[in-house]
């Protein structure tokens, strides 16, 4: 197992484990299974255990393993408190104080703020004065590192990133997601800061190995490496020194020890020119039924309206490469319940936008096209309900 350190110079396997997949016996997690799981992990050198609040049954699976096993003392637990329903300073330490009920322990070595997606949710948990709870935490040892996971844009990342003294935070990214959400400026600019970053949907899901197309299929199999489609996203990600630790939803032997294979040799700035090539050739197979040819590049932002245009043409796209309902479901998680979502239908159609675009892209039209599909009218109806629920909440 390779190991990268943490801020204070802690050894995490670059391969962590996520514990939300866990194989389930009806609404019951199978507990032999997954012990059997956790331990091959552990025994092999994965140290750093990932689980959650809302993950139902997770935190009491992964407590009462390594209670049963004496293993709390020789790995990492990280869990998250779900920011998103706090409204008082006395659910906070509820939450957190059940999560270690759960868990069987004393202490959280890794403790994130569940899911932002807006500099405005930081701002909430500041008026339930997060940032003294913190310090009490830690200063008790309760908590030995605080950070947060991200599904969001850049822009807002890199606010919340510098808002506070972070030991750490998570991010979705894959080659896929290279320039979405927290995006390559983000993983960079925490490494720049000395915060390491946990990666999270590597694979997308499953979806960067069960729903490639065909010709990208063709390209991995006929490749000399011979690697595999979960080797290849693995590989990238692993090549680049800015990325701490690599979270994946094992639920089988096979996965684990695979895994575990790739991540005892993986070394960062291995990739040559020719594997990147393969990256990008396997990219653009999958792009090909992509519904707008926008690359992320933001010229066309600001939008004078505050559309985001970047962000409903990545949704859009998803709609292509994906199952609708699927696009539509990360959709709503990342841009529709942001405070200020920047819906496409905001769009005057002034056209600034269309005369820095690099791509030519006929901007205001697709803007149309994305609306419609991202939002037809019973989700229109559902996001515009959960966005007054929350707002009143607030």
């Amino acid at each position: 197992m390779q190991y990268r350190l943490d801020k204070y110079g802690n050894k995490i396997s670059v391969l962590g484990y996520g514990c939300m997949r866990f194989t389930r016996n009806g609404t019951t997690i199978d507990m032999p299974k997954a012990e059997k799981e956790l331990l091959t992990a552990i025994e092999q050198g994965v140290n750093y255990f990932d689980t959650a609040y809302i993950y139902p049954g997770s935190e009491e699976a992964l407590g009462e393993i390594l209670a049963k096993n004496n293993l709390r003392e020789k790995v990492y637990i990280a869990t998250k408190l779900p920011q998103y329903l706090m409204r008082k300073s006395e659910t906070i330490e509820k939450t957190f104080n059940e999560e270690l009920k759960r868990l069987q322990t004393d202490y959280i070595d890794y403790y994130l703020m569940h899911m932002f997606t807006d500099f405005k949710e930081w701002e909430n948990l500041e008026s339930l004065n997060i940032r003294e709870w913190i310090s009490e935490k830690k200063e008790k040892g309760s908590i030995r590192n605080i950070g947060f996971s991200y599904h969001g844009d850049t822009e807002m990342f890199l606010k919340i990133l510098n808002a506070y003294d972070w030991d750490f935070c998570q991010i979705q990214y894959n080659y896929l997601d290279e320039h979405s959400q927290a995006g390559r400026k983000g993983l960079e600019a925490a490494y720049s800061k000395g915060s390491p970053v946990i990666i999270m949907e590597p694979l997308r899901g499953g979806k960067l190995v069960n729903m490639l197309p065909k010709k990208a299929v063709d390209l991995i199999n006929s490749n000399e490496h011979h690697y595999s489609a979960a080797e290849w996203g693995l590989r990238w990600l692993w090549n680049q020194k800015e990325v701490t630790c690599v979270l994946s939803g094992m639920n089988s032997l096979d996965m684990v020890n695979e895994n575990i294979r790739i991540a005892s040799s993986v070394e960062a700035n291995e990739f040559t020119e020719k594997e990147f090539d393969v990256i990008d050739k396997i990219k653009t197979a999958i792009r090909e039924n992509e519904k707008v040819g926008c690359t992320g590049c933001r010229y066309c932002m600001p939008c004078p309206k505050g559309v985001d245009i970047p962000g409903n043409f990545y949704y859009y796209n998803l709609t292509g490469i994906y199952k609708k309902m699927s696009a539509r479901k990360e959709f709503i998680q990342v841009m529709a319940l942001r405070a200020n979502p920047g819906f496409a239908s905001e769009c005057i159609g002034c056209g600034k936008c269309e005369q820095h675009c690099p791509q030519h892209i006929n901007i205001r039209e697709k803007l149309k096209e994305a609306d419609k599909a991202l939002r037809p009218l019973p989700f229109k109806i559902g996001i515009d309900v959960a966005r007054k629920i929350m707002i009143n909440h607030k």
